[in-house]
């Protein structure tokens, strides 16, 4: 590289490009950032996995940066990679009426992200890799955020903070507790819209008295500390 070229970037910007990780051999130690804007300012730069060379925008998080009640999904789909924005689509239009059942809000009590930040091909479910690889975002996230309950959106979600593997039939609606946080395992809104019964024992029933469970325990936790 030139001289020239170099006087281009004063150090700062040299310091931000190094910085990067680019690679997923490069960990990402907690306390990396001290902003959220920071971290999808590298998210949107990241190839940590493959995701990275298809993505439109990485989707990082909506919603309330002070929020109780946070809200993990898997991956983006194709409105989320368009927008840059998670659970915009369908499933998200559904996601914010559950919560709007209970007088739940992004604006006040809620914030949302993803295990992964970039659309996987197709929509397919995210590797083994991709999740790990982007696994440490996800972590500066709940650092920052500081949620005092973790709504996990399907098995993938599940699995890919707790490690726990077992099908979301089995946990849905129990409270997990996870580095000292409580988590409760839910229904993708996606699987709802696919079972569109409200019957008793229905997908969408039992989601009715989930959400009724987390507002329970978040008028407690506001209550009580």
């Amino acid at each position: 590289m030139s001289e020239t070229q170099l006087s281009l970037f004063d150090d700062s910007t040299l310091n931000q490009r190094e910085l990067i990780p680019t690679d997923a051999k490069i960990p990402i130690p907690p306390g990396t950032y001290t902003t959220i804007d920071e971290l999808a300012n590298h998210c949107n730069q990241c190839h940590r996995c493959g995701l990275g060379n298809t993505r439109t925008h990485a989707v990082v998080g909506r919603g309330n940066l002070q929020a109780t009640i946070m809200i993990i999904g898997e991956a983006p789909g194709q409105t989320e990679d368009e927008t840059g924005l998670p659970f915009v689509g369908r499933s998200g239009q559904l996601l914010d009426k559950i919560l709007a059942s209970v007088n739940l809000t992004t604006e006040n009590e809620v914030y949302i992200g993803n295990i992964n930040k970039c659309r996987p091909p197709e929509n397919r479910v995210p590797t083994s890799e991709e999740v790990a690889a982007c696994k440490p975002y996800l972590l500066e996230q709940i650092r920052l955020v500081d949620p005092k309950i973790i709504l996990l959106t399907g098995a993938t979600a599940v699995k890919g903070l707790t490690g726990d593997k077992r099908p979301i039939t089995k946990i849905r609606g129990q409270w997990l507790e996870w580095e000292g946080r409580l988590c409760m395992p839910i229904f993708h809104p996606s699987y709802l819209l696919r079972n569109p019964s409200k019957d008793k024992g229905s997908p969408k029933w039992l989601m009715w008295q989930d959400i009724q469970a987390v507002r329970a325990r978040f008028d407690e936790i506001r209550n009580h500390g």
